[in-house]
């Protein structure tokens, strides 16, 4: 399978067997864990991320998301701790709230601009990823302002 991007959710470890197939070849990786279950984190950290170096190359983009940020009030894994394992394992790493939509956007925009950041990756791509990465780096890199009053 050639795929450029692969979205891993902590919590689906009865695909490990697919997954190892689906990722092999990605470009870019979420990994994400839900910040209101710690078997979640936890698993991520000792199958997912472990996964992922064993089957992508060292170019490959890899983003940790904590998801579920609207339930602050249940959060059991701080974001200190979702920091501290993004840098363990080289990634970026962003919060966000799908339920919310808070940083979801953020997340696909820092991918493909890291991918954009990688010609190895962007020349490996199909086209059509191809085209949309740059289109969406030149709207990400744009100058804001440029009005009277900037």
């Amino acid at each position: 399978m050639n795929n450029e991007f692969c979205c891993i959710a902590a919590g689906q470890e009865r695909f490990g067997t697919l997954t190892s197939s689906y990722y092999r070849g990605a470009h870019g990786i979420i990994l994400v864990y839900d910040v209101t279950r710690r078997e979640t984190f936890e698993n991520l950290s000792d199958i997912w991320a472990e996964e992922v170096e064993l089957y992508t190359n060292q170019k490959c983009i890899k983003i940790l998301v904590g998801n579920k940020v609207d339930r602050d009030s249940e959060r059991v894994v701080s974001r200190e701790e979702g920091m501290a394992l993004a840098q363990e394992h080289k990634c970026s790493f962003l919060e966000c709230s799908a339920k919310t939509r808070e940083n979801v956007l953020q997340c696909f925009k820092e991918l493909t601009l890291k991918i954009s950041e990688v010609p190895s990756l962007l020349e490996n791509g199909s086209v059509v990823v191809r085209q949309q990465i740059l289109k969406e780096k030149q709207v990400y890199q744009a100058p804001r302002g440029g009005g009277c009053c900037s």
